[in-house]
């Protein structure tokens, strides 16, 4: 839903069958799949591990001398199986899903609107035409009062008018007007000179064929996009990234070149002047000193090209720099995010296993509700370690994995608070333990009043 709200307006008016619809719809759906998995991970581990604590299954097992660790081991297995299967997805069926999906995208987009003519308003989707009708039946087939304007790019453009007819899409992808009672204008002759030849013919019926093959849907090629670091593989990525890291070091060479041209002092660097005492050199308030009045304009507005040339030279050289290193930080952040989400899904069950069995809650509600929350947690440190590897203020090791180093923790608590029982989510004993505590400072207040 996200994707097509984004792109709804790209999206409607493009006459767009339900195969290309279901088939735009399958590729989003693919690309949320390394995302979802630790989602399904984290709900499906509340709710089981909720399950077995409400109906007392999990106090059983414990009393039979199974650990809780012992007992989640089999099901940890399974999340790391299935965080493989989310690697293997993200590193060779998404970089395909999302290639096509850009090429179908960038088709729809591109395409022309669908086929739709209004009354009195001029139309001019189709190539070669411009067509207007006053009015149009019920129907849509019946037209009265109508204009179609055929440019020819000459002197004047041929045009058709009549009082009625019928407009209807024929076989092979063709607009046909079956025309009554009109009268079709043509200019001939050489467009450069005034003596031309003006036709006016009119008749009773005529048929108007127009072609639409222009509002088929091209098909883009992939290899198009199959450069972006989106549709890359994890080996590719590493092969991208030591190559632009290798270009980089290639803009000091680049930058000698084409800003030394500028400057011709530095070619006299190793001529023996740096040699030369400075003190057996005359003494010089200003360089317009060494300057003839006759020549001081000119050479200043040479020495402010040159300066401008140079200068403008630095910043080509420093814009393309940055966008080489923006590229190298994208290439990196999707490399880690391959691992990232894969490895989510085992912190996220070590996460869900432990908080199901402390909470006791089976069902859709309450494991519901916890899931999202932590969801939301993790989604949102990973969009925060993202931005941070953008604005360079973190590396990419450490932006990506910024989820996993703060929720590590919270797996580890859980499971511990877990093992030992505990009453983390009892609203009993919180209420029993405040109680305890306003029993406290009640009996130190009444003992402070007395003494």
């Amino acid at each position: 839903m996200q994707f097509f709200w984004l792109y709804i307006d790209d999206l409607v008016g493009k006459g767009l069958d339900i195969g290309t619809l279901a088939h735009l719809t399958g590729l989003v759906a693919i690309n949320w799949v390394p995302l979802a998995l630790p989602l399904a991970l984290l709900l499906s581990s509340i709710m089981t591990f909720g399950n077995l604590g409400e109906s007392f299954e999990l106090i059983a097992i414990k009393s039979a001398g199974i650990p809780l660790l012992r007992f989640m081991q089999p099901l940890f297995i399974v999340s790391v199986f299935i965080a493989g299967i989310s690697f293997l997805f993200a590193n060779n069926i998404m970089p395909v899903a999302v290639l096509k999906l850009n090429t179908l995208k960038y088709d729809i987009i591109v395409a022309k609107p669908a086929f739709d003519i209004k009354e009195g308003v001029f139309y001019d989707k189709i190539e070669g035409y411009v067509i207007k009708i006053g009015r149009k039946s019920k129907d849509g087939n019946t037209i009265k009062d109508v204009i179609i304007y055929e440019k020819n790019y000459g002197l004047q453009d041929y045009s058709l008018v009549a009082e009625s007819g019928v407009m209807k899409v024929a076989p092979g992808n063709k607009l046909e007007f079956d025309l009554k009672n009109g009268w079709r204008y043509e200019e001939k002759g050489n467009r450069l000179t005034t003596n031309t030849q003006f036709t006016r013919v009119g008749f009773k019926e005529y048929k108007k064929i127009l072609d639409l093959s222009s509002f088929q849907m091209s098909k883009t090629s992939d290899s198009a996009f199959r450069d972006n670091y989106k549709m890359l593989s994890v080996r590719q990525l590493s092969k991208t990234i030591d190559s632009l890291k290798n270009t980089a070091s290639l803009f000091e060479k680049r930058a000698q070149n084409e800003v030394s041209i500028y400057f011709t002092f530095p070619k006299y660097a190793d001529t023996g002047l740096n040699k030369i005492d400075p003190k057996s050199l005359p003494v010089v308030k200003s360089t317009d000193d060494l300057i003839p009045d006759s020549a001081k304009t000119l050479v200043r507005d040479r020495a402010q090209t040159q300066v401008s040339s140079a200068r403008a030279n630095i910043d080509l050289i420093a814009t393309d720099y940055d966008t080489k290193q923006k590229d190298i930080k994208y290439h990196e952040i999707e490399l880690q995010r391959k691992f990232t989400l894969a490895f989510a899904c085992v912190i996220l069950f070590l996460i869900g296993a432990p908080l199901g069995s402390i909470i006791r809650k089976g069902g859709l509600g309450t494991p519901l509700v916890f899931a999202v929350i932590f969801f939301v947690l993790f989604h949102l440190l990973n969009t925060f370690g993202e931005k941070f590897v953008r604005g360079g203020v973190m590396s990419a090791f450490t932006g990506m994995w910024l989820s996993t180093f703060v929720l590590i923790p919270i797996s580890f608590f859980l499971t511990y608070k877990a093992m030992k029982d505990s009453q983390l989510f009892n609203q009993e004993y919180y209420y029993r333990s405040f109680k305890r505590l306003r029993i406290i400072l009640s009996n130190f207040k009444n003992k402070r009043i007395t003494t």
